[in-house]
This record gives structure tokens, C-alpha cells and sequence, in this order.
């Protein structure tokens, strides 16, 4: 059975995409906790991180690194924290949140609101910083 992120990336369900390549795509999380807060998922549906094989892994976080470097200058800030989860959606993610004190990256915070507009602004500007490197 297909998750609401496979879905997504069969163009199903809408998302504010980054960018994606082959094997990996990233969108704009739509409760996020800061501007740019980021999904990374991999377009192969597993539901664990641990149990992607080895090459994927490594590619994975390699292609979730790219987005952050993106984020950072997109939305300039001390560090893009970085959180893997996994438990309310049974398909391997990785969060990317900029971070300026340590309390950003909590999931107990409000989550942010922004209109479609602003989600398209946020995406089209991580992408942007992406194609400079």
C-alpha cells in the first residue's frame, strides 16, 4: 500500500517540491516549524532508514546534505538541524530545519502557517540556492 509520500511522488497528493533527482525528492513541509523546514524522502518506499541497503543510504543522506547547504543560504541561519523520525508516516524521511537555538527542531512547537504563495516563495527560493553550486 502506498504512503502519503509515495503518493506525492507520483504527483497524487501535491507538495511544494525543492528539487529531486532519480532517487530522491524533497518538499516543503506543510507544518513546519521554521521557513524551509524541508522533507527529504527517498522515491523507493521503505519504511525505515536502517533497513535502506547501503548505496541508498549513503546517497540518501549525501542528496539531503545538498539541501541543506541549499537551505542555509536560502534562509540564513546557524545550522540546518537535521531529525529522522519516521514514525507517523511509515516511509524513510529526513527533516531539515534551520536552526538558531536548540528549541527549533522541537516538534511540540506551534507549527507555522503560510499560504500557498509563501510555500511556493520558500521552495522556489531553496531551489534556487541549490542550481549555484
Amino acid at each position: 500500500m502506498d504512503t502519503v509520500f509515495t503518493k506525492i511522488i507520483k504527483g497524487e497528493i501535491p507538495s511544494y517540491k525543492v528539487t529531486e533527482d532519480k532517487n530522491f525528492y524533497a518538499f516543503l513541509d506543510i507544518n513546519p516549524l521554521k521557513k524551509g523546514h524541508t522533507l527529504v524522502i527517498p522515491k523507493k518506499q521503505v519504511d525505515y532508514v536502517f533497513d535502506l541497503d547501503d548505496e541508498l543510504y549513503k546517497d540518501f543522506f549525501l542528496f539531503a546534505k545538498r539541501v541543506a547547504k541549499a537551505i542555509k543560504k536560502a534562509y540564513p541561519c546557524v545550522k540546518v538541524g537535521m531529525a529522522v523520525i519516521g514514525l507517523e508516516v511509515p516511509h524513510a524521511h529526513i527533516h531539515l530545519v534551520p536552526m538558531d537555538e536548540m528549541g527549533d527542531l522541537q516538534f511540540s512547537n506551534p507549527k507555522l502557517q503560510f499560504t500557498k504563495e509563501e510555500f511556493l516563495e520558500i521552495a522556489s527560493n531553496i531551489a534556487s540556492a541549490m542550481e549555484i553550486e
